[in-house]
């Protein structure tokens, strides 16, 4: 399922009802069994210039409330199958921190990615959270503190991005990775996820105890049964999600 960001003429800015419909949208993206993998990006030239300053307090939207951006943040830690970020351009302020959610991004050469808060006498309090788990501290100070931006290339150096490729490429890349995460156990991929998403939250010493159950009770399952006799009998599994 790929979400899309769409207010291209204002570089897809987040608003109030726009949060609130990607919490949705999430959801229904879950709960859906024929979905494998999102992908989220954003029209025309930018993933997301960051908050519409206007529609975060103004913009309610039609749906009911189901959060405000830091439900969203967390959303993604709860989120048990793959997302992947496609950066076709600007992804500022805010929208760092829906990139540093995702499990995979791939930018496009052009994109650049910047917290320029710190210019307006602001400062991107909520995103230093996520994008902590991602990049080092003086170089998330050195973003935050001087508000620059940053190339596509420079983003992957300090392990925001996860790829670069040609601007032309972009598409055919996203598709190519959502496709082998796709042939991936739907089981195994939610399982582990979950895993991953709650031994982060651990101590190593609680961590390992958990995980040791968690990998037994994947053991038990259909879709490892398959995995393993695909693998001994050289052919390719055949995934039942059970």
């Amino acid at each position: 399922m790929t979400l899309t960001f769409n207010r291209p003429e204002k570089k897809n800015p987040l608003s109030q009802a726009l949060v609130n419909e990607l919490l949705w949208a999430l959801d229904d993206a879950e709960e859906a069994d024929d979905v494998r993998v999102i992908v989220l990006t954003g029209a025309g030239n930018a993933f997301s210039a960051g908050a519409d300053l206007k529609g975060m307090s103004s913009d309610r939207g039609k749906l009911e409330k189901k959060g405000e951006f830091d439900d969203l943040l967390l959303r993604f830690d709860r989120l048990d199958k793959p997302i992947i970020a496609r950066v076709p351009g600007y992804a500022m302020g805010g929208a760092m921190g829906i990139v540093a959610c995702c499990h995979f991004v791939v930018a496009c050469e052009s994109a650049i990615f910047a917290t320029p808060e710190i210019k307006r006498g602001l400062f991107p309090m909520m995103i230093m959270a996520v994008l902590r788990r991602v990049i080092q501290p003086r170089d998330l100070l050195n973003l935050m503190l001087l508000g620059e931006r940053i190339s596509a290339a420079k983003a992957k150096e300090i392990g925001l991005v996860t790829e670069v490729v040609p601007d032309d490429q972009l598409d055919a890349r996203v598709a190519e990775l959502a496709t082998e995460l796709a042939k991936r156990s739907p089981l195994a991929m939610r399982m582990g996820l979950h895993a991953y998403n709650q031994q982060r939250r651990m101590p190593a010493e609680k961590a390992l105890p958990y995980l040791r159950e968690q990998l037994y009770a994947l053991l038990n399952t259909e879709d490892a049964k398959e995995g393993l006799a695909a693998f001994f009998q050289k052919r390719e599994p055949e995934w039942k999600g059970r």
